[in-house]
């Protein structure tokens, strides 16, 4: 099936992210959202593709990312296994992350650059922030520019009538950090039409003076924090900027934080060591960050608060996704290599790639 490709099996990994919050949520300012994120090592999303005629896969979802993926990178089709998944809906993007793997996985099938940036519109994502999309690249603490408000309304844009809001600080935490990651067993986060609606009636009526808080702390502390690589510090600045965005969604999902994460985050608050407690994106994760002496002390914290509230759940750690995250092709080039002429080992940012040939 060449057809002038380089074919080859494909394997993409993508780790999670965690959404602390928004820049700006309100139409008074002349920019809008301005997403807030760090990339994780853990967990991941991990997806094996190779070249077919139409789309094979056994998950509804990643067959409709693969559609995507093949009309938009005009091949005759693909046959992915979704070997690892994210949790769905619980704060961690993993829609991003998995329609970002299929994409970069079936280009490398066939000896294709994925553009994921340039192509994330396509398949619906980076609508509102931009920060998946900057940690499935190279990993790392995001801040992106948001967008322009006179040309953002709160409707939802149709599907690809938008450019994913750019990076406008990004830096490389100490691997000595360690984030804990709390998953209640609970409904899932807002998505969809859902979120649509909780979304254009939050930001219709948000504070813009909750905005001009945020960019301060974001400035004064946050940036500075992730710089030096202060761990105390940066936490204060991310359950701050964490709490001011619950204050825009209290009314929409029940609190400063939705149940049960509300709940967790106050008894997580009284551990003494860690920090930088809160909510990702809609939620049910809870987060918080510590470094690798008392990881082991941080996660029992969680698991004992889990079990005082009488929720089950999961509670792992991992360390910042960084810029080093390798990316290797190992293809030897067969007929037609030279969309993909250079087999070595190369580091292409937050997602993992692994090639092999086709034979």
């Amino acid at each position: 099936m060449s057809g002038g490709y380089a074919e080859a099996t494909a394997t993409v990994s993508a780790g999670a992210r965690l959404h602390v919050g928004f820049q700006n949520l309100s139409l008074a300012r002349d920019r809008l959202y301005g997403g807030i994120g760090v990339g994780l090592e853990e967990p991941r999303v991990t997806v094996t593709a190779e070249p077919a005629e139409g789309v094979e896969t056994d998950d509804p979802l990643v067959a409709d990312y693969a559609r995507r993926a093949v009309a938009i990178l005009d091949v005759p089709g693909v046959a992915v296994d979704l070997e690892s998944a994210l949790p769905r809906h619980v704060g961690l993007g993993s829609g991003t992350q998995l329609a970002l793997s299929v994409l970069a996985a079936t280009a490398h099938a066939y000896g294709l650059e994925p553009r994921v940036r340039e192509r994330a519109p396509a398949l619906g994502r980076g609508g509102r922030s931009g920060v998946g999309v900057a940690t499935f690249e190279a990993g790392g603490f995001v801040v992106d520019a948001g967008h322009p408000t006179n040309r953002f309304t709160t409707d939802p844009p149709a599907e690809g009538d938008w450019a994913v809001p750019p990076v406008v600080a990004r830096h490389d935490l100490p691997d000595r950090w360690r984030f804990l990651v709390a998953v209640p067993e609970a409904d899932p986060g807002r998505n969809g039409d859902d979120e649509d609606a909780s979304m254009r009636e939050v930001v219709e009526r948000a504070d813009p003076t909750v905005s001009d808080e945020i960019a301060g702390v974001v400035t004064r502390k946050l940036l500075p924090a992730a710089a030096e690589g202060r761990l105390e510090a940066f936490g204060d600045a991310v359950a701050e900027i964490g709490r001011k965005n619950g204050s825009w969604y209290a009314d929409a999902q029940g609190g400063v934080f939705r149940p049960p994460a509300g709940a967790l985050v106050e008894a997580l608050e009284e551990c003494p060591v860690l920090t930088g407690i809160g909510q990702s994106s809609w939620g049910p994760v809870v987060y918080g960050v510590t470094d690798r002496r008392h990881a082991a002390e941080a996660k029992a914290a969680a698991e004992d608060a889990l079990a005082d509230l009488d929720c089950d759940g999961q509670v792992l750690l991992s360390v910042p996704a960084g810029a080093g995250t390798n990316a290797s092709t190992s293809a030897n080039a067969s007929a037609s290599s030279d969309r993909n002429p250079d087999p070595e080992p190369r580091t292409t940012g937050g997602a993992r790639v692994t090639l092999e040939d086709d034979t």
